[in-house]
């Protein structure tokens, strides 16, 4: 079964990913960035060889997420996926379904600061095309020729296209996940981690039939802290930095706590992304 680690890109999902792999290995092992390959990107090519010819067809790729998921479940073990792809379906084609779905971590952030963080990442040349990313309701996320040949040059397999759409409707289509789901805001992880990584953990534990101790939840807590997700990448490099138009890395870990929309946003931009996301923003305290 599949515990879905869903989000918007640039939203604090790799943060998610490192603290639950720290949760449940931190006291074992000497963690470093290379553990992430423990919870795998979806859709991925290793979950749909022998399923499709062309890796690139979103089509092809929709018509077996439910096939490349009971593949991936055939073994009856429990597993965790990170997606960026909405819950949904296209072309009659459901995203998952109860039978392959244990539970869902929705990660959300604040529209404004996901601005700049996409900036970064995909290399757009000013904030007016990475607003338009986050606004396009039909927004198909994809790897750059570039960005596959950093994969294949490796050896390594990476992640297929996936339909994210705008930050607003990403968001609701996971907020209608009815079972088994828990919704975390990155800023509140910022501010209050004890409490709500202790809400994961506990949420992780009644899933999983554990039970984790405080001296785990703080040890994860640390392990998993951004200046040490920085410092690892600094030092050792991190496959899932982005490349610039220059052929170098971005850094992954950018600003992290110290991305504030108010002192980068244009006052004109901020107000057309509250304006256009309004009802979401609200809903979620973003906005009063």
């Amino acid at each position: 079964m599949i515990i879905w680690l869903a989000s918007y890109p640039k939203s604090g999902n790799t943060w998610l990913r490192f603290y639950i792999i720290s949760l449940l290995m931190g006291k074992k092992t000497k963690l470093n960035l290379n553990h992430l390959k423990a919870i795998t990107a979806y859709p991925h090519v290793n979950q749909f060889k022998d399923l499709i010819s062309n890796y690139s067809d979103l089509n092809e790729v929709a018509k077996n997420w439910i096939t490349s998921q009971e593949k991936a479940n055939s073994n009856k073990s429990l597993r965790f996926f990170k997606t960026h792809n909405m819950l949904g379906s296209l072309n009659g084609y459901s995203f998952t379904n109860n039978k392959n779905t244990l539970g869902t971590i929705h990660i959300v952030r604040d529209p404004r600061n996901v601005i700049t963080s996409v900036k970064n990442h995909y290399n757009f040349s000013s904030i007016e095309e990475a607003k338009n990313f986050i606004l396009n309701e039909k927004q198909i996320l994809t790897l750059s020729d570039q960005e596959q040949q950093k994969y294949t040059e490796k050896d390594t397999k990476y992640p297929l296209p996936q339909i994210i759409g705008s930050w607003g409707t990403h968001y609701k289509s996971w907020r209608n996940m009815k079972f088994n789901y828990l919704l975390v805001r990155y800023e509140d992880l910022l501010e209050n981690p004890k409490e709500e990584f202790g809400k994961i953990a506990i949420f992780l534990g009644n899933l999983m039939k554990l039970n984790f101790s405080e001296d785990q939840i703080n040890t994860a807590i640390n392990l998993s802290s951004f200046e040490r997700l920085k410092e690892m990448e600094k030092d050792y490099g991190f496959v899932e930095s982005s490349i610039n138009n220059k052929g170098k890395k971005n850094k992954f870990f950018n600003l992290g706590p110290k991305n504030n929309w108010k002192k980068i946003l244009d006052k004109n931009v901020s107000e057309e992304i509250n304006n256009k996301f309004e009802r979401e923003m609200k809903n979620l305290g973003y906005l009063k």
